[in-house]
């Protein structure tokens, strides 16, 4: 009986400090996730909660999306938070409507860029469009090499530059790791094409045939992830010359395979 007492005042502790924490924790969790009192008492396109802009930086990220709200129609907004967020008050606060834009950087996450897009935006600028900004400009690597200031005003210039050329399908310019990706799909589709091309008959020079059903799987590899993002990305010609280079070399090199491998004539001898 008393071990069957003691346990009941222990599961009764127990209970009363776990109300007790949710009671204390839930209060804080409100006004993480909803506090207009974090948004400042002016109007401004910008509000730095993380300071990650200088003051100067901040400064002049105000004017640029004024004065591109004013000569575009669409407006342009930008949330830096760490601990602590205003949420959905923003939504009042800027009055976000479906021709706005509000860019959220926050470096908790793996990625700290985040976008809220209004409707509109995504006649010109579709959700594969803003997938592919974020994977880009918000990755650690980028923040690591460029800093969190750098990524957010890099993230805003593309933005601008495609909202004004009518829209974009795909994220403009071409980093290096990206090319260098194309570049080995590209010489992948080419290895796999001089495979198929080599000759299985006596006499033969080229088995087109067999290039020809290979088609679709190099033509894959070379065109669509080869080609096709570097032509849709930057109108520079060297990486497409690179990557053309590269298809070359290892449809030669794969077709040539069999001389490279076959034993001298006087080995037997």
């Amino acid at each position: 009986m008393q071990n069957c007492f003691w346990r009941r005042i222990l599961a009764f502790l127990a209970a009363f400090f776990l109300a007790g924490s949710i009671w204390a924790i839930q209060p804080t969790q409100a006004y993480a996730y909803d506090n207009p009192d974090l948004l400042p008492d002016h109007p401004t396109p910008v509000v730095d909660l993380a300071k990650t802009l200088t003051d100067i930086q901040e400064k002049n990220l105000i004017q640029e999306l004024n004065n591109f709200q004013e000569e575009t129609g669409w407006k342009l907004r930008v949330l830096t938070q760490y601990d602590k967020t205003p949420g959905r008050a923003v939504i009042n606060f800027w009055g976000l409507d479906d021709k706005s834009i509000l860019l959220v950087a926050d470096s908790r996450g793996g990625n700290i860029l985040s976008f809220s897009v209004g409707d509109a935006v995504y006649d010109l600028l579709s959700r594969t469009f803003w997938i592919e900004l974020q994977t880009r400009f918000g990755n650690l690597y980028y923040v690591r090499e460029n800093g969190e200031d750098q990524a957010i005003l890099d993230t805003l210039k593309t933005v601008e530059s495609c909202l004004r050329r009518g829209g974009c399908s795909v994220v403009p310019g071409l980093p290096r790791e990206q090319w260098i990706l194309t570049l080995i799909t590209s010489t992948i589709g080419g290895v796999i094409c001089g495979f198929a091309a080599q000759p299985r008959k006596e006499g033969q020079v080229f088995a087109w045939q067999w290039a020809l059903i290979f088609s679709p799987l190099w033509g894959i590899l070379f065109l669509a992830f080869g080609i096709g993002p570097v032509v849709t990305r930057t109108s520079e010609w060297l990486p497409l010359v690179r990557n053309i280079a590269g298809f070359a070399m290892g449809a030669i090199v794969a077709y040539l395979s069999p001389v490279f491998g076959r034993p001298p004539s006087n080995a037997e001898s």
